[in-house]
């Protein structure tokens, strides 16, 4: 019997090959699911930023109307933390991160160029997509600082829990995170303006608003997670994680 020749051997290696490229690929592609939740963490950090420009009261407490969308951004940061892990949830901070500072751009950039005839409303239009440069900061530093506090306590209780107690854990990063956002927020934006007495009481009560509406919504959040899991088929455990919030590359 003749062997085959070598070229037809190389075409059928390729060829076979093929299938086992493919699959490669399509490990390394990344989740609908994942995706979705990474752009609604996007779109509410967007969206909290313009609606806190109003301030509302709830049950006697004062608050900005960015509280009916901004808690929703810490279910979702617990829901990427909870299923596919810090790494995962450190990226979609940092793009969120990215994709908040380009729209603040946007907006400095459409207040600054003149205004037509047809546009009465320049005044309005700066007060609403303006901020200064101080609440700007604050905003920036202190979205950084609990979403990473959140992501952090989410995956080192969910290792010391062994994967149980999922809402206990949502309850106390959400608190822990939220409290250091606003308190850091207040804190840069206001002292020297309002008594640091009132920034600390402002801290609480925003921290315990947001906290409650995260145990408000805790049996879908519960829900969505263990639903995501069985259709992922995907439950990371963060064992021998880099926590620095700067290997963005280590996803």
């Amino acid at each position: 019997m003749q062997p085959f020749p070598k070229a037809y051997i190389l075409i059928s290696e390729r060829v076979l090959d093929k299938p086992r490229k493919k699959q490669e690929k399509m490990k390394k592609q990344v989740s609908l699911t994942y995706m979705v939740a990474g752009l609604l963490f996007t779109v509410c950090l967007i969206v909290a930023n313009i609606t806190a420009q109003k301030t509302i009261t709830i049950f006697g407490l004062s608050a900005t109307a960015a509280l009916l969308i901004f808690p929703v951004s810490y279910i979702v940061n617990d829901l990427i933390a909870e299923v596919w892990g810090y790494q995962k949830a450190r990226f979609i901070i940092w793009m969120g991160f990215l994709m908040n500072f380009f729209v603040v751009i946007i907006f400095k950039l459409s207040i600054l160029i003149p205004e037509n005839a047809f546009f009465p409303h320049q005044e309005a239009f700066g007060q609403i997509l303006g901020s200064s440069l101080r609440l700007t900061l604050a905003s920036f530093v202190a979205f950084l600082t609990g979403s990473f506090v959140n992501a952090y306590i989410m995956s080192k209780m969910k290792i010391l829990q062994k994967g149980k107690g999922f809402s206990i854990r949502a309850i106390v990063s959400t608190f822990a995170g939220e409290g250091m956002d606003s308190l850091i927020f207040f804190f840069i934006a206001f002292v020297g303006i309002m008594p640091l007495k009132n920034v600390f009481e402002l801290t609480l009560h925003i921290a315990l608003l947001k906290t409650a509406y995260e145990i408000l919504v805790l049996p879908l959040t519960a829900y969505l997670v263990k639903r995501i899991k069985k259709i992922e088929g995907v439950d990371v455990f963060d064992k021998d994680v880099n926590y620095n919030p700067f290997k963005i590359r280590e996803v």
